[in-house]
């Protein structure tokens, strides 16, 4: 599954309703990244957000921020975002420096502009099953289930990981597509067992290519979320070369779900510019 080629079919889709509405209303989404510090990973990521935005035709705002600056001081900043009407969408790049309380940040973000879909109020709307502001990366995943006509409905879903960013919404949005859900995580027993069971495997764990072919059954979907860096090289959490032998359907790394999450962090941002009009 070709995550390049997907997420550039969903932004040039954003570019031309961006082109609607800025014609239409004179407005476009906005969307405001702060990074505090100078964490390497952070500054690609920010800078790729930013290149995807001004493509897609946004309004782009990157706030640069020390790595000595404290929990008020960007609390300010997101507060300014907050009353901010040509801004659609905040977005906070963490980590975070250890002397700020990132939930308080976090939770500080207006909902309706909480485009990476982490505040309270929007996790609870996506555990019950209401739309909101999905989490960016399950999101992508959910994309690439939809592109690729894969029906979901009475499928067994298996997701390793249980983190707040990635498997515990992963589980939820797979719950709503009607799957029946299992999520896998460093204390479970028998992991390759039940993954064996799998119709789709979500591999989030964050361990250089865990998941070998002993754990996937013939013809599963795999969407690969890990991205590690081995040899100067960058690898899955799934063992690509033998798994792809076994799966119908399996997300390369790079070029998988990489791609599709800062697409859908545009798509967020155009949800919550619609709201507004």
């Amino acid at each position: 599954m070709d995550g390049k080629a997907l997420s550039q079919k969903v932004r040039a889709q954003l570019k031309l309703k961006v082109d609607e509405y800025k014609a239409k209303y004179s407005r476009v989404p906005g969307l405001a990244v702060i990074l505090v510090g100078e964490d390497p990973a952070s500054q690609v990521y920010v800078r790729m957000k930013n290149k995807n935005c001004e493509e897609a035709g946004y309004k782009s705002i990157v706030n640069r921020m020390p790595d000595t600056t404290t929990t008020e001081e960007l609390l300010a900043v997101v507060e300014q975002y907050n009353n901010d009407d040509t801004i659609n969408g905040i977005l906070v790049q963490l980590p975070l420096p250890k002397q700020i309380d990132e939930h308080k940040v976090l939770y500080s973000i207006k909902p309706e502009k909480d485009v990476d879909g982490f505040h309270p109020f929007n996790v609870g709307l996506m555990n019950i099953g209401e739309e909101t502001l999905y989490p960016c990366t399950p999101y992508g995943c959910m994309k690439f289930l939809e592109e690729y006509g894969i029906d979901t409905t009475g499928k067994n879903a298996v997701v390793i990981g249980r983190s707040n960013i990635v498997g515990k919404p992963m589980a939820s949005l797979l719950l709503k597509a009607n799957c029946t859900v299992t999520v896998c995580h460093s204390k479970t027993k028998n992991m390759a067992e039940i993954c064996r069971q799998a119709d789709i495997l979500v591999a989030a764990i964050g361990k250089p290519e865990f998941v070998t072919a002993d754990f996937v059954k013939e013809g599963a979907v795999i969407l690969d979320v890990g991205i590690n860096r081995v040899d100067d090289k960058l690898v899955g959490d799934v063992a690509y070369e033998e798994v792809s032998k076994k799966a119908s359907c399996i997300t390369p790394v790079p070029g998988g779900v990489g791609p599709m999450t800062i697409a859908m962090l545009l798509a967020n941002t155009m949800k919550a510019f619609e709201a507004t009009l």
